[in-house]
């Protein structure tokens, strides 16, 4: 008996179609092979980050819900390594205002990805935006630069029409500076030169001491001299990283009522930090 030609019309997973096997479930009223539809469900993690989907209009549009979580994950992230553990070393600290610096960057940027998403006309136009940026001020406070380029990331968001990724950027920051400078005067210090004018240097030093210690100050004698034939009064000079919440005037009133019969005089001078691990 004489077999029929057959046409082939692909190869799917290694099952040849043919089309004597559509027209025969045609026949019997049977649907005609289709490709099973891929499943829709996104995971938790892909949701956050974004991947698997594919938004052809360009911007990413997210609930305020993703986009805390993304946030308080480059929050996370950022404060592992602006925090990390090292060894400690005596008036080495890390600079306070750097790390929460860093921190804030990472905000910023999770917050400018999320308005780029994948339009590469708004890439352009936020790096002209960013570099129209220019500072050429001295800030003391680090920080205020990076709120400077939140306060960018915001009039980008409202540009674009990204009204609840504005709103939960500016929530979100506040409650992050609110978080990070609870502690900033306890924590944040300034570097001190303070020199004791005395006529015991001996005394003196101890009763330093003990006021240091009191205080919980690191502190190194950088310059001591001993009262001698020519001169009765010496001087005792101190290198010290000072807590924001300490005033010198307290602390100067302390030195002059722990000895007072020998202590002439108080000096106090701010110094260039150099040992503060960022320059």
């Amino acid at each position: 008996m004489k077999k029929k030609p057959t046409a082939i019309i692909g190869t799917v997973g290694g099952c040849v179609v043919t089309l004597v096997a559509i027209a025969q479930a045609a026949t019997r009223g049977e649907p005609a092979i289709s490709p099973t539809p891929a499943s829709t469900e996104v995971p938790f993690l892909s949701e956050i980050f974004g991947a698997g989907t594919a938004n052809p209009a360009g911007a990413e549009e997210v609930g305020v819900a993703v986009i805390a979580l993304r946030l308080i994950l480059a929050v996370v992230l950022a404060a592992i390594l602006a925090f990390r553990p090292r060894k400690n070393v005596r008036l080495f600290e890390r600079n306070l205002y750097v790390a929460q610096t860093q921190i804030l960057l990472a905000v910023v940027a999770a917050a400018l990805m999320m308005i780029v998403g994948d339009n590469a006309a708004r890439a352009f136009a936020i790096f002209a935006a960013v570099s129209l940026v220019r500072f050429r001020t001295n800030i003391r406070d680090p920080k205020e630069v990076t709120v400077l380029l939140i306060c960018l990331a915001l009039g980008l968001a409202a540009g674009v029409g990204r009204w609840d990724l504005g709103a939960a950027l500016c929530v979100f920051v506040l409650i992050l500076l609110r978080l990070l400078e609870y502690k900033e005067p306890q924590q944040a210090v300034r570097p001190m030169e303070l020199k004791v004018k005395t006529r015991n240097i001996s005394s003196t030093q101890e009763a330093l001491k003990e006021i240091f210690k009191s205080h919980k100050l690191e502190t190194e004698v950088r310059k001591m001299e001993r009262p001698d034939e020519k001169d009765e009064i010496g001087s005792i000079v101190y290198y010290l990283n000072l807590r924001l919440n300490l005033s010198t005037d307290d602390l100067s009133e302390s030195i002059f009522a722990r000895d007072p019969d020998n202590i002439e005089g108080v000096q106090w001078q701010q110094k260039k930090s150099a040992t503060d691990i960022y320059q």
